[in-house]
């Protein structure tokens, strides 16, 4: 049986949730929700495989919640339902950790199908909503790339290193240390060390 938690703050809503999953002979509803921190005491209690979860709820957003019950590692799968796909909503629920987001005008087989694919581990989304967030990646401005040695020369002036030091410690000569930090400059687009590493950390350049 696949456990299902209920988020949403209209009853009648939920309500309606739960007889069109109750007819399934393998999906069962343990609980229900009426906001985020409902959610998150129910799901850390119960542990359920899925959590149906509204977005836009009094007493607790449904993004908000969807957060603290990631970084709290429970093992449940999220599918944010909701009346809601604009790019504000639908970018917040995926960053948050969501596994799936679907609209709530869904058949019932639909919705049935969903929650044994989000399950089984898959990311399931509304047609509508994959098209736009591929229309926002596409929109994004392409992460800059630096070479392996311009990011060993940015790592060391994160360290506070001089350009003698940098030198120093990759074995190479302070005009060459020069040179690979005026062309991260250029391709971060800023005018100094101090810029050059908070873009590259905002960009995830010096993970790893």
């Amino acid at each position: 049986m696949i456990r299902v938690l209920l988020a949403d703050d209209h009853p009648v809503v939920r309500e309606g949730l739960r007889a069109m999953l109750s007819a399934e002979p393998d999906l069962d509803v343990v609980a229900e929700a009426a906001n985020g921190p409902q959610a998150e005491a129910l799901a850390a209690r119960l542990r359920p495989d899925i959590v149906l979860m509204d977005l836009r709820m009094p007493g607790g957003d449904g993004a908000d919640a969807i957060v603290r019950m990631t970084e709290a590692g429970l093992p449940c799968r999220i599918i944010v339902l909701t009346t809601y796909e604009t790019d504000r909503d639908i970018l917040r629920a995926v960053e948050a950790g969501a596994a799936g987001y679907l609209l709530k005008d869904l058949a019932r087989g639909e919705l049935a199908d969903a929650v044994r694919a989000a399950a089984r581990g898959e990311t399931v989304l509304a047609p509508s909503v994959a098209a736009r967030l591929v229309d926002q990646l596409r929109a994004r401005p392409e992460r800059p790339r630096l070479s392996e040695r311009e990011t060993a020369v940015l790592r060391l002036v994160a360290e506070g290193c001089t350009n003698a030091e940098i030198g120093r410690r990759l074995h190479i000569g302070e005009s060459t240390v020069k040179t690979h930090l005026l062309r991260v400059f250029g391709k971060l687009e800023v005018a100094d060390r101090t810029a050059a590493v908070t873009s590259a950390m905002r960009h995830g350049l010096l993970e790893g």
